[in-house]
């Protein structure tokens, strides 16, 4: 008799799972029609249909949710950063005009344009240095996202969701980013940890 339970349980949750992925797999079905024909066509039935049972038990949408979390405070942290910078070149520049006022003021004026060429060599040598400053921390959060990006796409992978794998080819990274997207819209429509209705 025991085993007569068993199985009847274990048939009521294989339909209760069936039923789920049906309803995740409509409900996605029905969200990519909202994307641009281009990227409709690359997602296929199958595409879509592992991505519904990848979903099913909502581990994934945590997965999801703490990677962005995670993004944003990587996002926030190198823009101040990239602030912090501007501020110190902000006040590099004020104090080189000002030590530049306070010489010309005290400078005799048969000496001035001699003082003004060597400050404004002066001034162009700062500016470089502050250009290349600039672009090395541009470079810097460049390749910090990119690793983010790279992480994200290696954690999804992992976790078995389809489309997901480590790419810098942009058309594959615009796949991906729409079926995060997918994902976020699902979540937003109270689809998380395998709940049925949607």
């Amino acid at each position: 008799m025991e085993r007569y339970a068993g199985a009847l349980e274990e048939a009521v949750d294989g339909a209760r799972q069936q039923e789920r992925h049906y309803q995740l797999l409509s409900a996605l079905q029905s969200l990519v029609k909202e994307l641009p024909s281009s990227f409709q066509q690359r997602l296929s039935y199958t595409t879509l249909s592992d991505l519904a049972l990848a979903l099913l038990d909502g581990t994934v949408f945590e997965i999801v949710q703490g990677l962005l979390e995670i993004q944003h405070l990587t996002e926030k942290s190198l823009y101040n950063q990239r602030l912090r910078l501007q501020n110190e070149h902000r006040v590099l520049r004020q104090a080189l005009r000002q030590k530049h006022q306070e010489a010309q003021q005290a400078c005799r004026p048969h000496n001035l344009p001699v003082l003004q060429a060597a400050q404004q060599r002066e001034q162009e040598a700062m500016e470089h240095r502050i250009r290349e400053e600039q672009r090395a921390m541009d470079q810097k959060i460049i390749l910090e996202l990119d690793r983010k990006v790279a992480d994200q796409q290696s954690t999804l992978e992992k976790a078995g969701v389809a489309g997901f794998y480590v790419t810098t080819n942009p058309q594959e990274l615009t796949l991906q980013m729409n079926l995060l997207e997918l994902i976020r819209k699902l979540q937003q429509r109270g689809c998380p940890a395998g709940k049925a209705a949607l």
